[in-house]
């Protein structure tokens, strides 16, 4: 099992204000992903999430970035990142 962290930067408070929720929505629907968990601080989007599968973190960054694009109405020039990934 790992445990990915991916990170979004470049969105204002404003745009983000709904995202946690819409965050933790979206990747509930994910019976894949477990011990799904999402912050907004310090300017810094970060959702964790277990899974099987993803050693490198790719697959759930991917899924995060889609799910930002569908949720979050953002202006400026974002970026997503894979933050970590450990072996649980």
């Amino acid at each position: 099992m790992y445990q990915s962290t991916v990170i979004c930067t470049g969105l204002s408070n404003e745009e983000a204000g709904e995202a946690v929720a819409d965050m933790l929505l979206e990747f509930a629907q994910q019976s894949w992903q477990q011990a799904v968990t999402c912050e907004w601080r310090d300017g810094v989007l970060r959702l964790s999430a277990e899974n099987d599968a993803d050693r490198t973190g790719m697959a759930l960054l991917d899924e995060f970035g889609d799910a930002i694009c569908v949720y979050i109405n953002y202006s400026g020039e974002i970026h997503v990142s894979v933050e970590s990934v450990i072996e649980v």
